[in-house]
Formats: C-alpha cells, sequence, structure tokens
C-alpha cells in the first residue's frame, strides 16, 4: 500500500483512510472528493482502502530481547 497521496503528497499511515482504484493508485480523503471518486490516471472508481495495523513486510522480533520486552514493562 502507498503511503502517501498521489495528486497532494500527503503522508498516509496504515491505518488511515485513503481510496484507491483496481490500479492501487492511491489519493487522499480530499483529493478523492475533489476527483469525484475517478481515478484520474484509469478512470476506475476509487474506494475505500483497507486499513491495515501492520506491514506485511516487518518482521516480527525474536529472541531473548524480544522476549523479555514482552515480560517487562
Amino acid at each position: 500500500m502507498k503511503a502517501s497521496c498521489e495528486r497532494c503528497s500527503v503522508k498516509l499511515g496504515l491505518s488511515d483512510q485513503a481510496f484507491i482504484c483496481s490500479y492501487e493508485c492511491t489519493f487522499c480523503t480530499d483529493c478523492s472528493e475533489s476527483l469525484q471518486h475517478v481515478c484520474p490516471n484509469c478512470q476506475g472508481n476509487l474506494v475505500v482502502r483497507p486499513r491495515r495495523r501492520t506491514s506485511p513486510t516487518e518482521v516480527p522480533k525474536s529472541g531473548f530481547k524480544a522476549k523479555l520486552e514482552t515480560i517487562l514493562p
């Protein structure tokens, strides 16, 4: 998922609301509304992008230090 709006370059976090087309062109809410929910690149519909809590590329911590971090506050 792209981290910024293709039109205004505002940063978009994984849990921020954004809109995408079928080619995953990504736009913020304000830009999507001003584009009337039509992608300027492919003319497809812009729909709400699914939200995620973590990135699939994040590597989970492992080992002794990771275990201590979960046990200790």
